[in-house]
């Protein structure tokens, strides 16, 4: 696969050439990452089974939801700043640093483990994004990873409520 770099369409955006560029690219990165979520998200919205079947299969479904919300907003940012939004399978694959999902997964609670890692690994990295954009000038940009953060953090938690035992 090849993956391009930086920019590539004109643009009157005043950010710099050498800060758009870089940008686009970590918007890319995270736009990899946010499609393998919301795709994770899906497979456990479909598959899961269990006692708590109604509750967790709506709940994945709010998870496929917020995450293909914030893939747009990332994608749209690339395009912003005269990059292109790379969202092929084939540029998923080659840019996720998700953690590959279990498709034989079938119980709830495995459900909930497996997404709720891949959820803290998209906000951890995007927290990242938060201090790389702002480091860079691009105060757009950071303040969009900054809202992305807000949203996963708390998606998280609402993930992280089905990991505590019942009392």
């Amino acid at each position: 696969m090849t993956q391009t770099s930086g920019t590539r369409h004109p643009t009157r955006n005043d950010l710099r050439e050498e800060v758009r560029g870089p940008m686009v690219e970590l918007l890319n990165a995270q736009l990899a990452d946010a499609i393998h979520l919301a795709m994770q998200a899906k497979q456990a919205h479909w598959n899961v089974k269990g006692p708590h079947f109604a509750q967790l299969h709506e709940l994945f479904d709010q998870a496929y939801a917020q995450a293909t919300g914030w893939v747009d907003l990332v994608a749209e940012r690339a395009v912003q700043l005269g990059g292109a939004a790379e969202g092929t399978l084939a540029a998923v694959h080659g840019r996720t640093r998700l953690p590959a999902y279990d498709e034989g997964l079938v119980a709830g609670q495995a459900h909930v483990e497996a997404l709720t890692q891949s959820l803290a690994n998209l906000a951890a990295s995007t927290r990242a994004a938060v201090d790389q954009a702002d480091e860079a000038g691009d105060k757009g940009t950071a303040d969009l990873f900054t809202e992305v953060s807000r949203e996963a953090d708390k998606l998280l938690w609402m993930l992280e409520a089905h990991l505590h035992p019942e009392r």
